[in-house]
C-alpha cells in the first residue's frame, strides 16, 4: 500500500501548489492598462519671411551721356543761380540779342522743365514759359458762328522761328547736356523722384513732331471768353500740338524739322561721350 500513496501524494502536492499560486496572484492589484498618450507634435517650423527687394528706380530710356556725371555736377552752379552760366551759353549759340529778346528773364531751367512736362497736357501754364509771349493780339477772322483763325497770326512768331531756325541743334544738345543734371533736379523737384527729365524730353519732342496739319481756314468756336478749333479732333489735341497749329504751317515745318534735328542729337551721341 505504501508505493501507490507516494504518486497520489507527489500529485496532490502540485496541485496544492497550483492552487496556492493562483490565490497569491489574484491578490497583487493588476497592473494598470497601459494609456498610449500622444505627444503633441512638434510645431511645424515658421516660414523665415524674405525681405522684398529694394525699390530700385527704373532705368533711362534715353540715358544721357557725360564724361564725369560727378565733374560734371561740380562745375555747375546751383539751380537757383544758373540763370547768367546759361544765358550766357545760349548767347554763344543765338547771339546776346536774340538771348534779351526772347528769353525770360530769370528761372530758366525750372520755366523749361515745367513748360517741357505741360505740352503735353490739355493747358500751358502761360505765366511760367521760358520764353516772352508773341507780340500782338491773337487775332480771328469773322465773328460769331463764322470765326476762323487769321493768317496774321502766323507772323507774330516768325520772328522767334527765324532764330530757332539757324540754330545749330547738335551744339544745342551740347548746352543741354552739360546742365542737364540741373534740368534733372528741377523735373524731380516736380514731383518725379524716379523720373528722368530726358526721357520726358523725347516723348514730347515726338508728341510735337506728331501733330497733325490742318488743310484750308481753321474754324474757330467761342463759348466763353477763349476760342477753341471748331472741330473736336483738333481741339482735343495737347496744348504744344494746338500751339503749333496756331504757329502756322510756314513756321510748323521749320519747327518740326530743327525739332527732329534735336531728337537726333539727344540720342545719338554714344554713353561716356
Amino acid at each position: 500500500m505504501k508505493k501507490p500513496l507516494v504518486p497520489l501524494v507527489a500529485t496532490l502536492v502540485v496541485v496544492g501548489l497550483g492552487v496556492w499560486y493562483y490565490l497569491v496572484q489574484s491578490r497583487v492589484a493588476p497592473s494598470p492598462p497601459t494609456v498610449s498618450i500622444p505627444l503633441p507634435s512638434a510645431p511645424s517650423a515658421a516660414p523665415i519671411p524674405v525681405p522684398a527687394p529694394a525699390s530700385v528706380p527704373p532705368a533711362s530710356r534715353y540715358p544721357v551721356p557725360s564724361s564725369s556725371a560727378a565733374a560734371a555736377s561740380a562745375a555747375l552752379p546751383s539751380l537757383g543761380a544758373s540763370d547768367s552760366a546759361l544765358r550766357a551759353a545760349l548767347s554763344g549759340l543765338i547771339g546776346a540779342d536774340a538771348v534779351k529778346a526772347f528769353l525770360a528773364p530769370d528761372d530758366l531751367i525750372r520755366r523749361i522743365v515745367v513748360t517741357v512736362d505741360n505740352l503735353p497736357r490739355s493747358k500751358i501754364p502761360y505765366g511760367r514759359l521760358p520764353v516772352d509771349a508773341a507780340p500782338g493780339n491773337f487775332l480771328v477772322q469773322g465773328g460769331g458762328g463764322h470765326a476762323s483763325l487769321d493768317a496774321r497770326n502766323y507772323a507774330r512768331y516768325t520772328p522767334m522761328v527765324a532764330v530757332i531756325g539757324k540754330l545749330d541743334m547738335q551744339a544745342l544738345a551740347d548746352v543741354y547736356f552739360h546742365f542737364y543734371p540741373l534740368f534733372q533736379s528741377a523735373y524731380q523737384d516736380l514731383g518725379y523722384p524716379n523720373g528722368y527729365f530726358n526721357d520726358r524730353l523725347i516723348k514730347v519732342i515726338d508728341l510735337l513732331l506728331a501733330t497733325p496739319q490742318p488743310r484750308g481756314q481753321i474754324e474757330l468756336v467761342q463759348p466763353k471768353v477763349l476760342y477753341h478749333f471748331a472741330d473736336p479732333r483738333l481741339d482735343a489735341l495737347a496744348a504744344g500740338q494746338k500751339l503749333l497749329i496756331r504757329m502756322g504751317p510756314a513756321n510748323e515745318a521749320i519747327l518740326k524739322a530743327k525739332l527732329s534735328e534735336l531728337r537726333a542729337a539727344l540720342t545719338a551721341a554714344p554713353v561716356g561721350h
